[in-house]
């Protein structure tokens, strides 16, 4: 059993003690704070639901409401998962906050990876464009993201030693280890006690041009007690202490002073550590480096605008001119591995980038963990990159990639510094959440005081007692396809999967308008569903089906051609499974001349 501080969780004194602070602390950003359920008589509660992130990896968002005091942290992205095509990403519902986009105090982000700033150019305008505060180099790649979209954003820099008011929310800041600079844990005072949210998290004791998670601060936030913790459950499945950046370096750093030719590293674009050792690891080699990908470059010189990373401005050239170097000066970072359809990496391996090409002695090395869903993307890469007699490297083979998300150790020690009463593990499929759960429990932390819950699922505190409530707010998904926003796109999304699984079938029928009857024999086409030269026995049979059902139809029915539409739907819908077992998608056209 973990023991707590007395009082210091939640409660009368905590609540006095809060009201003494709230007077005295400085206001970064004063706002006006509507106080609804106070004069209704109601008690007061703290109010946490997680909008995304609990039955997913990615699509961040948490969260918190009090007397009308509205706070969210993170509002990412995820990407599709392999039955949805056509679909770009999926974003957080915010349709709860409908009508209260006067109350939303502000939108903090805990670092600049997309599952946790993607959502922000679609939804900060629905929210009414809160405030959005973020420490530089995240805000500097929220804001160049915006250029994309062309719509403005209010984002306000913050620095780790500032606290800072939105209505009845303390906020402070404390460092912590990822894999892209400027990663955060957020400390959120409230009437009912402290919540803490760790963002994405490692502890790192050796990083690459950062420095090691701030200890001291987590333990000196605990010894002030903690009502609940929010933590990262990515890789709390997996036993041990998570890798340090400057492990993975060393290994970087042999095979680029070993390879005989090129070098080609795809990573995320994100990823800014391990670009920034690759720059640097390269420059020490005496070879240039060219980066491949938009968002990398973008990242890349935001970086070096602010100072997080320097390098000479001879090593990093521009990919048009690797040509001017001999193959073993040559290291290519580029984006793709994940095996995204239309990324660097890939138009690589299939010979359809304009500048690179394969040749015998280039090294592919995959320095990223495999994003789940993408196994067999990433697998279907590989073999095109064997098959090219390219020299492949991978984390299964070389450690070439550290995660950047606590293993279990790692969160043993989080929750030790910090001493919470209630533990809520985030971020990760559910299964994950539970492996995060057993970590904790096996420190003796009490069950009943960890909340596994789903997305928008409501957890009430009050008087220092946490609930996890069966009430929930709407979490569904929301879609992005195109330039298209809609949370309707699920029956879009149904149609896609029929088409292809079981492609599609027209049914074409001309008939007089006045009379209703056919002008023509119905003209069948189909497309991912039979071959019409192989199947003509089952073409001409529904051929004289459709023909004998509308010659039979009541020619009154005609005055709504949908009625008609409806009944070659559902009849040939029903033949062709009875013939073939299969249901592809019916799509009638009724034609009157």
């Amino acid at each position: 059993m973990i023991s707590r501080p007395n009082n210091k969780s939640g409660g009368g004194r905590h609540r006095r003690a809060y009201e003494t602070r709230r007077r005295d602390t400085h206001t970064s950003v004063p706002t006006a704070r509507p106080s609804f359920s106070r004069f209704r008589g109601e008690d007061l509660k703290l109010k946490i639901a997680v909008i995304g992130g609990l039955e997913e990896v990615g699509r961040n968002c948490t969260l918190l409401e009090y007397d009308g005091d509205i706070i969210l942290i993170d509002m990412g992205l995820q990407f599709p998962e392999e039955d949805m095509p056509g679909i770009d990403y999926i974003i957080p519902n915010m349709s709860y906050l409908k009508g209260k986009e006067k109350n939303i105090r502000g939108v903090i982000i805990t670092h600049a990876h997309y599952d946790h700033i993607g959502g922000i150019p679609h939804l900060i305008p629905e929210l009414g464009f809160p405030p959005i505060y973020g420490l530089p180099l995240t805000n500097a790649i929220i804001k160049k993201r915006q250029e994309d979209f062309k719509r403005p954003v209010n984002t306000v820099n913050i620095n780790l030693n500032e606290k800072l008011r939105l209505g009845h929310f303390e906020l402070e800041f404390f460092h912590l280890n990822h894999n892209i600079p400027d990663s955060m844990g957020v400390v959120i005072r409230t009437p009912e006690g402290v919540v803490i949210h760790t963002g994405d998290w490692k502890f790192d004791y050796q990083p690459a041009g950062e420095a090691p998670a701030d200890l001291q601060r987590i333990a000196q936030i605990g010894s002030q007690g903690v009502l609940a913790l929010l933590s990262d459950s990515t890789n709390a499945s997996q036993p041990g202490h998570q890798m340090s950046e400057s492990e993975i370096g060393v290994t970087i750093e042999e095979i680029i002073a070993k390879a005989p030719g090129r070098i080609i590293i795809g990573t995320f674009a994100s990823l800014l550590s391990r670009i920034k050792q690759i720059i640097e690891i390269s420059e020490k080699q005496g070879k240039i480096v060219a980066l491949d990908g938009f968002s990398m470059k973008s990242n890349v010189e935001i970086a070096k605008e602010l100072g997080y990373m320097k390098f000479s401005p001879k090593t990093l050239i521009d990919l048009k001119r690797i040509h001017d170097y001999p193959d073993n000066k040559v290291v290519i970072v580029c984006t793709g591995a994940q095996g995204e359809k239309n990324a660097s990496l890939m138009r690589i391996a299939n010979g359809e980038h304009r500048t690179i090409r394969l040749t015998k002695g280039d090294t592919v090395v995959f320095s990223s963990s495999v994003v789940p869903g993408n196994e067999r993307t990433v697998q279907r890469l590989k073999d095109t990159l064997f098959r090219k007699d390219a020299e492949v490297i991978h984390s299964q083979m070389m450690d070439v990639h550290a995660g950047g998300h606590a293993k279990a150790d790692d969160v043993k020690l989080m929750v030790r510094l910090l001493n919470p009463k209630y533990f809520i593990p985030i971020e990760g499929n559910h299964y994950l959440l539970h492996y995060n759960a057993k970590t904790v429990e096996s420190l003796g932390f009490p069950k009943e005081n960890i909340f596994i819950a789903d997305n928008g699922q409501v957890m009430e505190f009050s008087h220092g007692k946490g609930v996890l409530t069966p009430n929930k707010i709407p979490s569904d998904y929301v879609f992005v396809d195109g330039l298209g926003v809609s949370d309707e796109t699920n029956v879009v999304l149904r149609d896609r999967q029929l088409l292809a699984e079981d492609g599609m079938i027209v049914v074409i029928a001309t008939v007089n308008a006045k009379t209703g009857q056919l002008v023509q024999n119905p003209d069948i086409i189909s497309r991912g569903f039979v071959f019409l030269k192989e199947n003509k026995e089952l073409i001409e049979d529904l051929r004289h089906r459709v023909k004998k059902l509308v010659q039979d139809s009541d020619p009154l029915s005609w005055a709504d051609t949908n009625n008609i539409k409806n009944k070659i739907r559902d009849y040939v819908g029903q033949f062709l499974f009875t013939k073939t077992e299969k249901r592809p998608m019916v799509l009638p056209v009724v034609i009157e001349v």
